[in-house]
């Protein structure tokens, strides 16, 4: 698979490799950034492995239609996961550990037969008071690297009543696309950007 992939939010297409960061406000946004790009993970029969900062959003995910159009279980196409389990097991944040839990979960997913990935995480995790969210910037510059060689695309959310300006700055810095919400007409739009314009305004 060369071409772009259909993100599930609005018409954005993802190309196999993408590492994307999605700028939203508040849990209903959120959730509407999840259920789009996960469902058309699963209507497209992909492995999807996702990262949600609260048991109720994961309870919310396993709700959600998969390729037969009925609500899970899914035989293993979706994981859900907290990050108790990942990004802060044993009550810290190790580089090493998350991009190893990556690696080995795309190579699962092979193994399984599955030929594209989705993965996604809710990075409000990182607001906790534990070791290791420090290196938060230097995690994400990692994972462009470790996972642009595989048929996946990769989704971060960060919110930005919660996250400071200055992170927000260098995370956009590290994501090669950029994801932002705006308004139209009442309605609330997501359009994409490279992360060269998101300063300048030139999104598409």
């Amino acid at each position: 698979m060369t071409g772009p992939v259909p993100s599930g939010i609005d018409e954005i297409g993802l190309i196999p490799g993408s590492h994307v960061c999605a700028f939203y406000r508040g849990d209903a946004d959120r959730d509407r950034l999840l259920t789009g790009y996960l469902s058309a993970g699963l209507t497209a029969g992909d492995k999807c492995i996702c990262i949600v900062d609260s048991a109720g959003t994961a309870k919310r995910l396993e709700a959600l239609p998969g390729a037969s159009g009925e609500p899970g279980p899914f035989n293993g196409q979706l994981d859900i996961h907290l990050p108790e389990s990942t990004y802060l097991a044993d009550g810290e944040f190790t580089t090493s550990d998350m991009l190893t839990f990556w690696s080995e979960n795309m190579i699962k997913a092979e193994i399984e037969g599955y030929s594209f990935c989705r993965l996604v995480g809710e990075m409000t995790w990182a607001l906790r008071d534990v070791p290791g969210v420090e290196h938060l910037v230097g995690y994400e510059s990692e994972l462009n690297r470790a996972t642009s060689s595989y048929p996946v695309v990769v989704l971060c959310l960060y919110d930005l009543d919660r996250f400071s300006g200055e992170v927000v700055v260098n995370v956009v810095k590290t994501h090669p696309q950029v994801l932002v919400q705006g308004r139209g007409q009442g309605t609330r739009r997501t359009r994409a950007c490279g992360s060269g314009s998101v300063s300048s305004g030139r999104c598409w």
